[in-house]
């Protein structure tokens, strides 16, 4: 029986990053990428650019599967009006998940997530929509985390901690158990994260 496509919206390096868990998943076969920079042709891992975003409706036609998969750093605005824009045109955004993650069936993980390879998301977490759980992430039990969130490499979150929507945690930062990071806050490499973060917090260092 053929595997249903799914379609990526973004083709850089995040996008390789989901071609290759979606690949080791093996549940989808991805039937093109959509890009505003690269012309329609082009391959990214041999797979083919269908279009760019004015393209959307009709790619919908091909299959209502898709993934973001634009990166996210500074802020998660593209992929929040990519997300809202998908959204109204009725596609779907299955959680795509490596192979290799834990992810407790205790958990709870929200539609168009990408979950990571080597990442663990421990019982009771709670992981909301369109987010990036990157590889070796570890987010521990009864931590919540937003919609529009980017945890990336290394980051751990621990028991209990509260991520409001659109923050970015970056690679090997350390969240102390209890702490609330307010919504759009930007948590920087290798910082260790010890008192709560107002909203649009910008944290560079230890803290």
């Amino acid at each position: 029986m053929a595997k249903p496509a799914i379609m990526l919206i973004g083709a850089g390096g995040h996008a390789r990053s989901c071609i290759d868990v979606i690949e080791h998943q093996g549940q989808f076969q991805i039937g093109g990428l959509i890009d505003q920079v690269l012309p329609a042709g082009h391959l990214v891992l041999g797979y083919p650019i269908i279009g760019s975003d004015s393209q959307l409706p009709q790619a919908l036609v091909m299959t209502k599967h898709v993934l973001i998969a634009v990166g996210q750093i500074r802020t998660p605005a593209i992929r929040q009006r990519l997300y809202q824009s998908l959204k109204e045109l009725g596609a779907d955004f299955p959680v795509i998940t490596s192979p290799s993650a834990i992810v407790s069936r205790h958990a709870n993980v929200g539609e168009g997530t990408l979950v990571g390879h080597q990442a663990i998301i421990n019982a009771c977490a709670v992981i909301g929509a369109n987010c990036i759980m990157n590889s070796r992430s570890l987010i521990e039990h009864d931590t919540r985390v937003g919609d529009h969130c980017h945890i990336s490499t290394g980051a751990i979150l621990n028991g209990g901690v509260e991520v409001e929507e659109g923050c970015f945690i970056g690679s090997g930062a350390i969240v102390r158990e209890g702490i609330h990071i307010g919504a759009h806050s930007f948590i920087g490499a290798g910082s260790l994260v010890t008192r709560d973060c107002p909203p649009s917090s910008i944290i560079k260092r230890n803290g």
